[in-house]
């Protein structure tokens, strides 16, 4: 979901807890900025990273059993910039260890461990050297991505974007989807949105993304086929992402 306010509410995805942001150097600190060049302007910067960050830690701490998937788009050169303004928003309490990420297509932790054990931040950057720097994963490690923009749209296609490796490799363990055009609008959002993007998921992933999520979450949860029956009985709940679908 490209992130065009940085009040966004987390109560509003319902459900899906993966957000995709980019983060850059801006005026001595970490900004959430949507530019070009690895450059922050004023006129391409939302705010500060430090005060979205501190919402999401704001949103765990009242959402004990959420769990919480960031994807940075890395532009942060300062030294430990990243893990400095994670650490002043309070979030590295719910990080989950590096050293736990899968490798090489291995099983994720049940979501039931990870609440338990209260690692319920998953941070992924694009940046390499950082996994060894700063313990942070780099997301190319963990994950294959389609496409984004239009080549990300054409029916029955599912091409990789550059940075990430084919959509078949096995030894990746999540699957990042991207379906929005290369020029955003509102106006389209809601035809974007329809039955090519339900299309689009069955080629991505036979049975469709929100059943692969759905289906094992609703099991862990409550024992039911679908999570949603969860909510219907009021059992609070939340998804693990293992494929996140960026749209207006």
């Amino acid at each position: 979901m490209p992130l065009m306010n940085i009040h966004l509410r987390l109560e509003s995805l319902n459900g899906a807890r993966a957000l995709m942001l980019d983060t850059y150097d801006f005026q001595g600190d970490v900004w959430l900025c949507h530019s070009l060049n690895g450059q922050c302007h004023n006129f391409t910067a939302f705010g500060r990273a430090i005060d979205f960050l501190k919402e999401i830690d704001a949103f765990m701490a009242a959402k004990p059993a959420e769990i919480v998937t960031l994807i940075l788009e890395d532009y942060v050169h300062a030294p430990n910039g990243l893990t400095k303004v994670f650490t002043d928003a309070g979030l590295m309490k719910y990080w989950f260890p590096l050293a736990n990420m899968p490798k090489n297509g291995g099983d994720w932790p049940l979501v039931s461990d990870m609440v338990k054990n209260n690692q319920r931040l998953l941070v992924f950057t694009s940046i390499e050297s950082k996994e060894e720097s700063e313990g942070i994963a780099y997301q190319w490690n963990y994950m294959v991505e389609n496409q984004y923009g239009h080549g990300g749209m054409l029916a029955r296609h599912c091409p990789n974007r550059a940075e990430s490796t084919a959509m078949n490799d096995k030894t990746k363990s999540l699957v990042l989807v991207n379906y929005f055009p290369s020029v955003l609008g509102k106006l389209y959002s809601s035809v974007d949105n329809a039955n090519d993007l339900i299309k689009m998921l069955h080629i991505h992933a036979m049975g469709g993304t929100f059943q692969a999520v759905d289906t094992p979450n609703g099991k862990l949860l409550c024992g039911c086929d679908d999570v949603r029956a969860c909510m219907l009985n009021k059992i609070e709940g939340f998804l693990l992402i293992s494929f996140s679908v960026t749209t207006l």
